[in-house]
């Protein structure tokens, strides 16, 4: 089944566009450094071959994302932009031949955490990935790769903002199923988050400020009150850089020292700005879940337990503590029976509210029974990369997830009836 020619598209220019690179791709190359494998080799190998020019391009792409994965993200983004400056669309390695059921992926020339980590939900479903990379300046292609079904996986954030509104201008005229609209995507920021989300019932959210360096500055000088900037903004705050991820840049600031030492240290020109709620449970640790929403429906995807507010999954050590696994896998195992069913208002309401196809929440339990949201996007990573040795009770629940993915896919597509196949 052929998509239409690209006629009802915006922006058509006549001229043919080169078919679908291949690549290793990012859950290949990410569970390949996650296992410590040496990337280095094959970076230098693709490093010699972009630099005498016969370099595929498919393979800088992967080389762009093996430089992020090293910590080099600027040149990672720089060869990035000299792929896609004339290349845009990348095919996935698929576990089936023919394909179960085609997916396109409308993605942003951004680094590798600010689009959707799709990959990893597909990675043996035996459903064909193509992405193709929105680019502002650049038409697009005269024809769409054959799908059955597009998804939106850039982000709401800054470096993605021209592709999302590029997709919202074409999406009324797409030829397939488009999930994940961009409209949607633009309401997750921090900032808009808690405007989306307040008022529903269970959930507790802290307003979000987007603040210019110059307001802490005038923070730290103690000339501004943090009142001044939100109505209940007091100390201590959370504070982070504008467009960070994985907890890059947060920090807890108790006073207008610690603004001041933060400014030091950060040379970002914004940030986000909230107030510090301390979730702390009875027994003194913090406990951070991570949730994914497939067509509406909640499925549990981490418990990371820590003595320290500041959790992500890596620095809580759940691989060094058997109590902390224990009560992780009773967390997958008991979920709809127990934590969906306990905050059934909560999740329904913040469900309806986002409304996208897909996406992901990290949350707390507070002491009042109610559920502290800290964010919601459509990027942060779900995966199985963790030792099923150490951690089998994730093998079945994560095969949970992919599974609910796919057939939401098939379903969509207007093929559920093929999705047990």
């Amino acid at each position: 089944m052929q998509p239409e020619p690209e006629a009802a598209l915006p922006g058509r220019t006549g001229s043919s566009r080169p078919g679908c690179a291949e690549r290793i791709g990012l859950a290949r190359l990410t569970r390949a450094y996650e296992a410590g494998h040496d990337l280095r080799p094959l970076w230098r190998r693709l490093i010699e071959r972009l630099l005498d020019g016969s370099i595929e391009a498919g393979e800088g792409l992967d080389l762009s994302l093996i430089a992020q994965l090293l910590g080099d993200k600027e040149a990672g983004l720089a060869i990035q932009h000299a792929i896609l400056s004339s290349h845009q669309l990348f095919r996935s390695p698929c576990a089936a031949k023919p394909p179960r059921l085609r997916v396109l992926a409308l993605a942003a020339a951004t680094d590798m955490g600010s689009n959707t980590p799709i990959e990893f939900l597909l990675e043996e479903s035996g459903i064909e990935l193509t992405t193709l990379y929105v680019m502002p300046d650049i038409e697009w292609p005269d024809r769409l790769p054959d799908h059955d079904v597009a998804m939106v996986i850039a982000s709401d954030s800054d470096d993605c903002r021209s592709a999302l509104d590029k997709i919202a201008e074409a999406m009324t005229h797409w030829p397939r199923p488009l999930l994940n609209s961009p409209q949607r995507i633009g309401r997750l920021d921090r900032d808009k988050l808690y405007g989306l989300l307040d008022g529903i019932e269970g959930l507790q959210i802290p307003p979000t400020a987007c603040v210019a360096r110059e307001q802490l500055e005038k923070l730290a000088r103690s000339t501004l009150a943090p009142s001044d900037i939100a109505p209940d903004l007091a100390f201590p705050l959370i504070v982070r850089p504008r467009g960070s991820h994985a907890g890059r840049g947060l920090a807890k600031c108790e006073n207008t020292a610690d603004i001041a030492r933060y400014l030091d240290e950060h040379p970002h020109a914004a940030f986000f700005i909230s107030r510090f709620v301390d979730y702390r449970s009875a027994d003194g640790l913090f406990r951070k879940y991570r949730l994914a929403f497939i067509d509406g429906k909640p499925f549990a995807c981490h418990l990371a337990i820590a003595d320290r507010w500041d959790i992500w999954y890596l620095n809580a050590q759940m691989a060094a503590s058997s109590d902390k696994r224990r009560e992780e896998a009773i967390f997958m195992q008991m979920f709809d029976q127990d934590f969906a069913k306990r905050h059934r208002a909560a999740l329904t309401g913040l469900a309806g509210r986002i409304g996208l196809d897909y996406f992901t929440v990290d949350c707390a339990e507070m002491s009042d029974g109610s559920l502290l949201m800290f964010e919601a996007d459509n990027t942060a990573i779900v995966h199985d990369m963790d030792s099923p040795e150490i951690f089998p009770y994730k093998v079945p629940q994560m095969r949970k997830v992919f599974d609910a993915f796919a057939a939401m896919l098939f379903r969509r597509s207007g093929r559920a009836h093929e999705a047990a196949a």
